[in-house]
C-alpha cells in the first residue's frame, strides 16, 4: 500500500470548527495526516476536537497559515476543489483522475488537495494557484456538498489507489531529471513575467483582459521543472537588462 506523507490537506477560511475536526476524521481513515488550515474562524477548537473523535492526532499537527499562497509555497502540485463554472477553462479531473495524479507525484514532489470556503468556495485568485481543479459529481437538484464529504471522497479515492495500484506504475516523475518547480518559485515568475511584459508595453494592467489568468493556465497545463524554470527566468532578466541599456 502506497504511504502519501507528502499530500497535504488544505482548508481555506473554514467558518465552522467541527468541519475542521470532521475532515481531520475523515483524513485519518484514509491514511493522510498532514493538515493545512488558512485563516480559520476558530483554532484550536473544542467543537473541532469533539468531531475529530480518534483523530485528534492530525488537529494538532496542523499548521495554521495567513493565505493560500503560503500554505503551498512548497507544493509542484495543487488540485483545488471547485463546483463554479469559469469564463477561462482550467484543466479539470474528476476524483478518479486526481487520485492518479497526486499518486503519481505525492513521491517526487509535495501536493496540496484545497478546499474552499463552506460557503463561496475557492475565490478566482485561489483557484489560479492550482495546477487543476477537481469537481465532485453530485445531484445537479441539491449539488452543495459538506466540506468535511467533499475531503472524504478525494481521501478515499486516493486510499483506493494505494490499496490498488504498484507504486512503480505511479511514479510519472520518479526518473525526471529535474525537481518540478514550487508554488513559491511559480509565483515568483509569474510577478517577474508580468513586471517584464508591462516593460515591454505588452500589457497594460489598467486593461488586463485576463491576460495572466491565461498565461497562468498555460504553465500551469506544462508544469515547470525547476531547471525550466530558471532558464525562463534568466531569459525574461536578460530582456530586462537590455531595456536598461536601451533607456540609458
Amino acid at each position: 500500500m502506497q504511504e502519501f506523507r507528502n499530500i497535504s490537506v488544505v482548508l481555506v477560511q473554514t467558518s465552522h470548527p467541527g468541519n475542521i475536526g470532521a475532515a481531520a476524521r475523515a483524513m485519518k481513515n484514509m491514511g493522510l495526516s498532514r493538515l493545512i488550515l488558512v485563516n480559520p474562524a476558530e483554532f484550536p477548537s473544542g467543537v473541532a476536537v469533539g468531531r475529530a473523535a480518534g483523530a485528534v492526532n492530525v488537529l494538532e499537527s496542523a499548521a495554521v497559515v495567513d493565505s493560500l499562497p503560503e500554505a503551498v509555497a512548497d507544493c509542484g502540485l495543487v488540485i483545488g476543489a471547485s463546483a463554479r463554472s469559469r469564463r477561462i477553462p482550467w484543466p479539470m479531473l474528476s476524483p478518479e483522475q486526481t487520485a492518479q495524479q497526486v499518486a503519481a507525484e505525492c513521491n517526487s514532489s509535495a501536493v496540496a488537495l484545497v478546499f474552499g470556503r463552506e460557503d463561496s468556495g475557492l475565490n478566482n485568485e485561489e483557484l489560479q494557484l492550482c495546477n487543476y481543479h477537481v469537481q465532485i459529481p453530485t445531484n445537479p437538484d441539491y449539488s452543495s456538498l459538506n466540506l468535511a464529504a467533499a475531503v472524504m471522497v478525494l481521501c478515499y479515492e486516493l486510499h483506493k489507489v494505494s490499496l490498488s495500484i504498484e507504486e512503480t506504475t505511479l511514479d510519472t516523475y520518479h526518473d525526471w531529471d529535474q525537481d518540478i518547480a514550487t508554488g513559491e518559485q511559480v509565483e515568483h515568475f509569474y510577478q517577474h513575467l508580468e513586471r517584464v511584459m508591462v516593460a515591454i508595453d505588452f500589457h497594460d494592467p489598467e486593461n488586463p483582459r485576463q491576460l495572466m489568468q491565461r498565461m497562468r493556465r498555460l504553465f500551469s497545463r506544462i508544469r515547470i521543472d525547476v531547471m525550466e524554470m530558471n532558464i525562463l527566468r534568466g531569459i525574461l532578466t536578460n530582456i530586462e537588462y537590455n531595456i536598461s541599456k536601451r533607456d540609458k
